[in-house]
């Protein structure tokens, strides 16, 4: 049985990948919602006039892989402490965003929260938002797969390459 779940988690090139290793997962898509303009473009979403962020659409099997197990390495790789931004990359379109697409995502999302702030998961409050997808809009091709693509390219061995590598060592039991 074939799901579907949306994270927005700082660029979406490293998130991108770093679901891409989980078996159960069957596609990635990186793409923009949570924004007022339709269908923007990746220059559009990245001056920051949209409103949109940058964004991963999971297809998973259900029967594989659990939402809860996407939680939880959405969690991991990224920092869900920080307002509109991850790392080096600063803006609105980097924020932390968990896009529902029903009830039942959005109180497990709700849940998974409240027990990290319960557990004093991390230092700061968290500021992921989690919201009902609405609209995702798939990027442009450049941008899908793009660690597969450019894996030596320097913003991809600074930032994407740790977050491939933290799955495959954290999550060693459901990598492919």
């Amino acid at each position: 049985m074939t799901e579907t779940a949306t994270f927005g988690g700082g660029c979406f090139w490293c998130v991108e990948a770093a679901f891409e290793q989980l078996s159960g997962v069957e596609d990635v898509t990186s793409g923009y919602a949570g924004g007022q303009v339709e269908d923007p473009t990746y220059r559009e979403v990245c001056n920051g006039t949209t409103g949109h962020a940058e964004v991963v659409q999971v297809e998973y099997d259900a029967d594989e892989l659990a939402y809860e197990d996407l939680l939880e390495v959405f969690f991991k790789v990224h920092d869900p402490t920080t307002l509109n931004r991850q790392g080096p990359d600063v803006g609105e379109q980097y924020r932390s965003i968990i896009l529902y697409h029903d009830d039942e995502q959005r109180d497990l999302a709700e849940a998974f929260v409240a027990d990290l702030e319960a557990a004093d998961a991390y230092e700061d409050p968290i500021v992921t938002e989690i919201e009902p997808l609405e609209t995702f809009y798939r990027a442009e091709d450049k941008h899908q797969n793009y660690f597969e693509k450019h894996p030596n390219q320097a913003y991809c061995s600074v930032n994407v390459a740790p977050k491939v590598a933290k799955v495959r060592e954290q999550f060693a039991d459901r990598v492919q």
